[in-house]
């Protein structure tokens, strides 16, 4: 699991059947310090996190493919929880 900042939206006009009904948004993962880290990561976002919003991914497949209900998406990562404010 990865802390991460949400930089927007994804806007598809064709995507995997898997992705229909789900909200999809680009992650920046981050540091502690909230100083990017990586490669930003498109996640499914069951939780409706805010732009710039803090949050936790995770890149496990499995467990992403079974919430979306296709154990042949592409579908890896996840945002699994979102952070609160201090």
């Amino acid at each position: 699991m990865f802390l991460a900042r949400v930089e927007g939206s994804v806007i598809a006009t064709r995507k995997h059947p898997s992705f229909e009904g789900w909200r999809l948004v680009i992650c920046q993962p981050i540091d502690g310090a909230g100083r990017p880290e990586g490669t930003p990561q498109v996640a499914i976002d069951p939780h409706g996190a805010g732009l710039h919003e803090q949050v936790i991914i995770s890149s496990d497949g499995l467990a992403t493919r079974q919430a979306v209900g296709d154990p042949k998406s592409p579908a890896r990562w996840m945002i699994v929880g979102l952070v609160d404010a201090p």
